[in-house]
């Protein structure tokens, strides 16, 4: 089998998965079974392998179109799809190292959390339908890495979209997840319009959709107007990589299932818009207005997601904020002209992120409760959780880029790039914008450690009663952590051989952004150490509502319910009223501020949604009042017309005759009137 004959079976394979799990995976319903039971039935046996094994197989699959690609030149061919009578669209493929390898991390963290559910949901009678999302999910991700066309990489693009609509919303019965999937649907579509007219700016501009051919006409003529359309393909990667000002969806999306976070933060939809300004970027190199403005993008997004992290009080928000910041870290790699560095933390922060979200599952059900404040107030948790313990504990470190992880590496490669345009040694790289990565990127990693130590306490050092057993945790689940682990530790040390597969740039962290970006994140950590030794004292003296579910709740349940109760026991669902919390004393008066994620929100909702509403009143107030009244009263005016007409119709032959002779009588009165006065 080609490599191209592979490479089309790798999005392929989990498409059919997803087609034949929406047919196949609804379980027969009879007429004559009550509801209760139809609801009670779990899925057919089949739905399980069919979700997992057209996953693996493509994993499997991506695999093996990495090897066979290698450092080698780009494998780009094409057929064309359609003729436009102007600019033709392409089934194209383009692989190179980049898409190889995130192709491959596609796979696994796909494989991964399909492996997941199949005990994380066992007992949810919607798995079929979410199994099969899932599948359409990584299908779209995966024809996005490996096209060369940009129209079909459109297709992939708002697939995507749809599905996280559906996934995220899973637990449709909570207002949370109603909310959280239509915020995340429209705030990415708000996006996704801007990117629209900059790539029809784009194809206008070059004269083809496909990405060699742009990137060709870049390199040879350059662009018209490049700074228009970087700007305008920069709102829909803004949208879809939860980037400042579009970043507000990703938090709330936690309302969702545990595996849907890991595979939406991990491995697609906000990857998607990273991956492709790597693809594109001497389109945003030709611009270098484009290039700040992606810098100081990339700089708001890391300060202020992990000053948010910092504050949040439910597990998964403050993993949520981790990935917004994260990210900015790639943008910021992006934004200094080095897409080698940027794809590296996509790929290392992939294997981490994936790890952190899934051993959160892992702790929400033995916690019974998904806030830090509670589970600060129960003690034993680690040891009813070892693998997640253990494995959390590595992929905080990794997070905290402390060597020798797959973090440190890959995020002192952003730093090093940093450095090098900030000292003018990056060719058409505005200096400005390397010292804004740079700085903001150090400050970052102190807050980013501040943040993950903050977490690890807090969940596993709690003191108080008993963490309560719920028995111990499916199979698929902690091995999937293990699975996770490897890559977590061991990926960095592939950073020597990185470059073959890239642009040839050396990955290798250099000595002086080494040693800053360490130092400060052991100064985090140990800051927020104290601080919790300060603060734990008060865990005990200051009871919360910790919100335990039954013991033989399923994982789906557990966290469903933990996401349903959290509100009302704390009366906000990103954080807590307590003191013993380091993040407080370490934030002080920013912290209201920093768990409200500094408002923005409330200032969306006075920009843009109160005065829609209000419009919308006013439209309908006018359809109602206005229109509707001129629509009845053309009805109303013949029918009272009619009304009187019909009252003369009564069918009496004196009163039709009285009423022709006074009728006669006055058309000869008018008739004499006349004609006297025209005699006159």
């Amino acid at each position: 089998m080609t490599l191209t004959t592979t490479a089309v079976l790798v999005p392929l394979l989990p498409f059919l998965g997803a087609v034949a799990g929406l047919l196949l995976g609804r379980p027969p319903v009879s007429r004559h079974r009550p509801e209760e039971l139809r609801t009670a039935l779990h899925a057919p046996g089949f739905v399980r392998p069919l979700a997992v094994l057209p996953t693996l197989a493509a994993a499997v699959l991506t695999v093996a179109v990495a090897v066979g690609q290698g450092g080698g030149p780009a494998t780009d061919v094409a057929t064309r799809l359609t003729p436009t009578g102007s600019l033709p669209i392409d089934l194209a493929l383009h692989i190179d190292g980049f898409a190889a390898l995130i192709a491959v991390l596609v796979g696994v963290v796909a494989t991964c959390v399909q492996i997941y559910s199949t005990a994380y949901l066992r007992d949810d009678p919607r798995y079929p339908s979410y199994a099969a999302l899932v599948s359409l999910f990584t299908s779209a991700m995966l024809l996005v890495v490996y096209t060369g066309d940009l129209m079909v990489l459109l297709v992939g693009w708002e697939v995507m979209g749809i599905c996280s609509y559906f996934l995220v919303g899973h637990y449709w019965e909570t207002e949370a997840a109603r909310a959280a999937s239509l915020k995340a649907f429209l705030v990415t579509k708000l996006g996704d319009v801007p990117f629209l007219f900059g790539i029809f700016a784009l194809a206008a501009d070059t004269g083809t959709f496909r990405i060699t051919g742009i990137l060709g006409h870049v390199a040879r003529d350059g662009l018209h107007h490049p700074t228009l359309i970087a700007l305008l393909l920069l709102a829909g990667v803004a949208g879809k990589s939860a980037q400042f000002p579009l970043h507000t969806w990703l938090p709330d999306a936690m309302a969702g299932p545990t595996p849907v976070s890991a595979l939406i933060h991990a491995a697609t939809m906000v990857a998607a818009g990273v991956y492709l300004v790597a693809r594109l970027l001497p389109v945003f190199a030709a611009s270098a207005a484009a290039l700040v403005v992606l810098a100081v993008l990339a700089a708001v997004t890391m300060v202020g997601s992990a000053l948010a992290a910092l504050a949040q009080d439910d597990i998964k928000r403050v993993l949520a904020y981790s990935t917004v910041g994260q990210l900015g870290y790639m943008t910021g790699a992006l934004a200094v002209g080095n897409r080698g560095a940027a794809v590296f933390h996509l790929l290392s922060h992939g294997a981490f992120k994936a790890l952190l979200f899934l051993g959160a599952g892992v702790v929400i059900h033995a916690a019974g409760t998904n806030s830090l404040a509670a589970m600060s107030r129960m003690g034993g948790l680690a040891r009813r959780v070892p693998d997640a313990a253990w494995t959390l504990a590595v992929a905080l470190l990794a997070l905290a880029a402390i060597p020798p992880f797959a973090g440190f590496f890959s995020k002192e490669a952003v730093l090093g790039a940093a450095e090098h345009a900030a000292t003018g040694h990056a060719a058409g790289i505005p200096g400005v914008a390397g010292w804004t990565v740079l700085i903001s990127g150090l400050l970052t990693a102190l807050l980013t450690a501040a943040y993950a130590t903050r977490l690890w306490l807090l969940t596993f050092c709690g003191t108080g009663p008993e963490t309560p057993d719920h028995g111990p945790q499916p199979r698929a689940m902690t091995a999937v952590l293990w699975v996770l682990f490897i890559p977590t530790v061991g990926f960095g040390l592939t950073a020597p051989l990185l470059p073959a597969w890239f642009d040839g740039r050396s990955l290798t962290p250099t000595l002086t952004t080494s040693v800053l970006g360490t130092g400060v994140a052991l100064v985090g950590g140990l800051i927020t150490y104290a601080a919790w030794r300060h603060t734990s004292a008060l865990a005990t003296r200051t009871p919360l509502g910790a919100v335990a579910v039954a013991e033989d709740a399923s994982p789906a349940l557990a966290e469903e319910l933990a996401i349903v109760t959290h509100p009302p026991a704390y009366g906000d669902a990103a954080g807590a009223p307590d003191p013993a919390d380091p993040g407080r004393l370490l934030l002080g008066p920013l912290h209201r501020h920093a768990a409200a994620g500094f408002h923005l929100d409330a200032v969306y909702s006075a920009l843009f949604v109160r005065p829609t509403r209000a419009a919308a009143t006013l439209v309908r107030f006018l359809d109602r009042a206005v229109v509707d009244t001129y629509v009845s009263g053309a009805g109303t005016a013949p029918r009272w017309l009619g009304a009187a007409v019909r009252r003369a119709q009564t069918g009496n032959v004196q009163t039709y005759l009285g009423a022709l002779l006074v009728g006669a009588l006055v058309l000869g009165i008018a008739a004499v009137l006349v004609a006297t006065g025209t005699g006159a």
